[in-house]
């Protein structure tokens, strides 16, 4: 988890069916130390994920989060919308290797997570396998900005 440490505060969002994933997440990183932001929902009533995953986007897109964390029933409709987003780089995982992986690889900048797919316990895990994960750069950041220009298309 060096690579978060002393960093600004991760962004969290939820809908209605991530509304209690998100809060065990945001427990979590508050016992690791790490600063969140949380732009709603704030609780379980119906809601629309879009509202909630533009909040988180637009912290990220105007650099006062490096991160979010977006979590929905399946995580699939916060990753559509977070991925409409100019300059995000959402993934939806649900297991570790892919959410370490997507941050060394693709630069990801939102881990999207389903709060009806995955449990808290192994929420925390791919939190941490995201969060622990540096960029690589090198032969990826041309594979990156190829992906970056299809927003212009």
């Amino acid at each position: 988890m060096s690579e978060t440490k002393n960093q600004k505060p991760i962004a969290l969002a939820a809908d209605h069916g991530g509304y209690e994933l998100k809060e065990a997440i945001k427990s979590h990183l508050a016992d690791l130390g790490l600063a969140a932001e949380d732009y709603g929902t704030f609780g379980p009533e119906s809601c629309d994920y879009p509202d909630f995953a533009a909040r988180a986007c637009k912290a990220v897109q105007q650099g006062s989060s490096d991160f979010a964390i977006l979590c929905c029933g399946t995580g699939v409709g916060m990753s559509m919308c977070a991925n409409k987003m100019h300059g995000i780089r959402a993934c939806c995982c649900s297991d570790s290797f892919s959410a370490e992986f997507t941050r060394r690889h693709n630069d990801a900048n939102a881990l999207c997570l389903g709060g009806r797919v995955v449990g808290s316990g192994l929420a925390c895990t791919i939190v941490d396998a995201f969060l622990g994960a540096a960029y690589e750069g090198g032969r990826h950041q041309r594979r990156v900005d190829k992906m970056m220009a299809l927003e212009n298309q």
